[in-house]
């Protein structure tokens, strides 16, 4: 029975670190998307350079993450619930990890950006976006770390706003283009931050459905209800 009391305590000192590593990583993810907005909104390319160079930082902790989980599993052999949050922890550090890629994706655009025309108009409707998206990250990790399946399931219900709102830059972009061909670079820069974007959502998504596995024990059964961002292809078709 010590041995077992003994077994118990350093498994639950193991999901401990792992909830650790996730919780220090959500936070250095969601720095590198509040830094890369910024960048953007404000045409810094230092605070670009700084987002891009943060990117390592959250690859490794990734691998730590994964190097942690294997080890756990092959020692503790858990099941049930104890495995689910070890597999939990993997697929929300992969999330991340995709998440502070885009992230350094905007920052090497907004370094590419400099000196090219910049309507605000649409600079602040990618500063939007990030806005939602990182609110949606911060919520969506409070409700990993508590267990919070309303808060998770607020999350999996927002994207589709986030969606409708990429479509509708998509369009407004897609005009500035047809009417100025100076815009182009600068326009097909902004579509392709405001894409990046919208991927985190859908990864802030995906992590929403993984806290839904963790605490149910199976997957969200309902479709996943999705805008259409690709709109912007038919429409340069119909000019």
């Amino acid at each position: 029975m010590v041995i077992s009391d003994h077994t118990a305590k350093a498994f639950d000192i193991d999901l401990q670190e792992l909830a650790r590593l996730v919780a220090e990583m959500g936070g250095l993810a969601e720095k590198q998307v509040a830094d890369a907005v910024d960048a953007l909104a404000q045409r810094d390319a230092d605070r670009a350079q700084r987002t891009v160079a943060a990117d390592p930082e959250i690859d490794a902790l990734q691998a730590e993450i994964e190097e942690k989980a294997v080890l756990t599993i092959a020692r503790r052999q858990p099941m049930a619930v104890d495995l689910r949050e070890i597999v939990g922890a993997l697929r929300v550090s992969n999330d991340l990890e995709r998440i502070g890629d885009l992230a350094k994706n905007i920052g090497k655009r907004v370094m590419a950006l400099d000196g090219e025309f910049h309507p605000p108009k649409l600079i602040r409707g990618v500063e939007h976006m990030g806005s939602m998206v990182l609110a949606q990250l911060k919520e969506v990790l409070d409700s990993y770390a508590r267990h919070d399946l309303k808060k998770a399931l607020a999350v999996w219900n927002g994207d589709e706003e986030i969606d409708a709102i990429c479509t509708s830059l998509f369009r407004e972009l897609l005009t500035y283009m047809m009417e100025d061909p100076r815009h182009i670079t600068f326009c097909i820069h902004l579509m392709f931050c405001a894409k990046n974007i919208e991927r985190m959502g859908d990864h802030a998504t995906n992590i929403a459905e993984t806290v839904y596995y963790m605490v149910e024990g199976h997957a969200i059964t309902d479709q996943r209800r999705k805008g259409d961002t690709t709109a912007f292809a038919p429409l340069a078709a119909e000019k």
